[in-house]
């Protein structure tokens, strides 16, 4: 945890070439007419002005979709959005961060390259982005025993290893970095889960999105995000599992 920190801070007071202002248009105006058009009308000029879901929460949503598959030609303009959506460099960095464990260790890697020479772009600098190991959030002793004690039985003696690093390193560490709030964690996950096909893991997590303050509009909002930026059979085999995840909460 504290090296992938460090490194990332690293690379981002390294210095680095401006970042790219926007997606390649004039590329998509010459080999898809139609992709651009999409893009301006529906994309940029519909989706993105709904309602349900204010443009920082798509912004933290869609730059977490193209890190976890690994999409980094659009992700300078998105990383762009983002910080002029509110997201500030700490949480970028924090999103980085958080999707080595939930999408691999190379697609954050990649990701850090191209944040990098965004944060340069704007003088982004290292007293902008979290410390290594700063003081963690307060943990809840209760629901996180239920939590290990629920893994440990179902999977100690298969990999545990896996058990072992799921709590010191996801739940009791990861988790409580103050830098990202556990609300857009959880965002972060559910989208990168949705984005990368990962639907048997939703129900625990969605279920923990709702229970950290995002409520049912928004998490329909995100899927209708994803399906733009994760294709639509992606959304369409999670949408059975949202579905049961919404019906089964108490109202």
């Amino acid at each position: 945890m504290k090296f992938l920190a460090v490194a990332i801070a690293a690379l981002c007071l390294t210095a680095a070439p401006a970042a790219q202002a926007g997606p390649p248009q004039e590329d998509l105006h010459m080999a898809a007419s139609a992709l651009e058009r999409y893009r301006q009308d529906v994309l940029l000029g519909d989706v993105w002005k709904r309602p349900d879901l204010s443009a920082r929460d798509r912004s933290i949503v869609t730059v977490a979709a193209l890190i976890a598959r690994s999409q980094t030609v659009e992700l300078p303009f998105y990383l762009g959005l983002a910080l002029d959506s509110g997201v500030t460099p700490r949480e970028i960095s924090e999103i980085i961060t958080h999707l080595a464990f939930y999408s691999g260790w190379g697609n954050a890697a990649a990701a850090t390259a191209v944040a990098r020479d965004v944060f340069a772009a704007r003088s982004i600098g290292g007293d902008q982005l979290p410390a290594a190991s700063p003081p963690l959030l307060p943990l809840d002793e209760a629901a996180e025993a239920q939590r290990a004690t629920r893994v440990e039985e179902q999977f100690g003696t298969v990999a545990p290893g896996v058990v072992q690093y799921t709590t010191d390193v996801l739940f009791r560490d990861l988790w409580l970095r103050p830098d990202l709030a556990p609300r857009d964690r959880s965002l972060v996950t559910v989208s990168a889960l949705v984005a990368a096909g990962q639907v048997a893991q939703m129900p625990y997590h969605l279920n923990r999105a709702m229970d950290n303050g995002l409520t049912q509009p928004q998490a329909a909002e995100v899927l209708t995000q994803l399906a733009f930026y994760a294709g639509w059979p992606n959304v369409f085999s999670a949408l059975p599992v949202a579905k049961d995840v919404f019906e089964k909460r108490p109202r």
